[in-house]
């Protein structure tokens, strides 16, 4: 798969080249290949599309990342300086969008290609919902899980059924695995919520409170201001906590208040209905992979 990256983003003149590579170098989790690959196994896992299917999702999930961080003014991503801190915003852009373009260009079967610009449609639907923000009256919580659920869940979704599809498994087989992967998506994004306000800056690369600092309310945030209507719910009222005292008192009232085993119970809830799905399929050693990484992503929030 890390051959088929590497073609990828071979084309072009030495800048593009190395702005479209800038994210692959940098490394990253490739839950999304994996889940491909673990997909696969319920059907035909030697199938000729099966490699590029995991590829094109990596090369959508870095297409993504170039663009979230210009949303986000995100500084830095996999430890490196972001695309448009390392060029510019155009740039950035622009080689997200070439990246799109190149995971296109793999070859898939014809339905699979169908489900993809579906999939990158979500993508793009959820970023709008999140810059438009919840209309007067919606609940700020669902808003914001149903944000997640297209801007992150969906490509996990897919990528899960992708590797089931082009394996040739059965449907309800990769009906089952895209249940799968948009239930262990949530959870995994939750539960980068609960890092986010937990972790020390070694651990996270970024620092604790990021959101917090930025004005974003996660899912303790959420929890919080539903909870909670004294000074923490004053704090999170501010916006952006940018004054290193207002943050540090919010960040320890936050980590103490009731909402973070809330939003842990929420994560939980979510792995849970995620190891449900995966035990009804077919007995097999990717099976017992689906269900570890069910259990690990509630394990990485403790």
């Amino acid at each position: 798969m890390e051959m088929h990256l590497r073609e990828a983003v071979s084309d072009g003149f030495p800048m593009l080249r190395e702005a479209a590579g800038h994210l692959l170098e940098a490394g990253g989790k490739r839950l999304r290949p994996l889940l491909v690959l673990l997909g696969a196994e319920f059907g035909d896992p030697g199938a000729p599309s099966v490699i590029p299917a995991a590829a094109s999702v990596e090369l959508v999930h870095a297409a993504s990342l170039y663009h979230d961080d210009v949303m986000d003014e995100a500084p830095l991503r996999h430890g490196v300086p972001s695309a448009h801190v390392k060029w510019d915003t155009k740039v950035a852009i622009l080689v997200g969008d070439y990246l799109f373009a190149r995971a296109a260009g793999l070859e898939l079967p014809e339905q699979a290609r169908v489900e993809q610009a579906r999939c990158v449609a979500h993508l793009v639907a959820g970023q709008v919902r999140e810059s438009a923000g919840p209309a007067p009256g919606d609940d700020r919580l669902d808003h914001y899980l149903q944000v997640l659920q297209e801007k992150s869940a969906a490509l996990i979704r897919f990528s899960a059924r992708l590797g089931g599809l082009c394996a040739g498994a059965p449907p309800h087989v990769t009906a089952a695995l895209a249940e799968y992967g948009e239930l262990l998506g949530m959870a995994f994004q939750l539960s980068d919520d609960l890092i986010d306000v937990l972790s020390e800056p070694d651990e996270s690369g970024k620092g604790a409170g990021t959101d917090l600092r930025a004005g974003v309310l996660t899912l303790p945030a959420l929890h919080a201001l539903a909870l909670e209507s004294g000074r923490l719910a004053e704090l999170l009222a501010l916006g952006p906590l940018t004054d290193p005292s207002l943050h540090a008192e919010a960040l320890t009232l936050l980590r103490g208040s009731p909402a973070m085993l809330t939003a842990r119970a929420e994560v939980e809830r979510y792995a849970a209905e995620a190891a449900a799905v995966a035990r009804a399929l077919p007995a097999n050693p990717a099976r017992d992979v689906l269900l570890a990484l069910s259990r690990q992503v509630v394990h990485r929030t403790i």
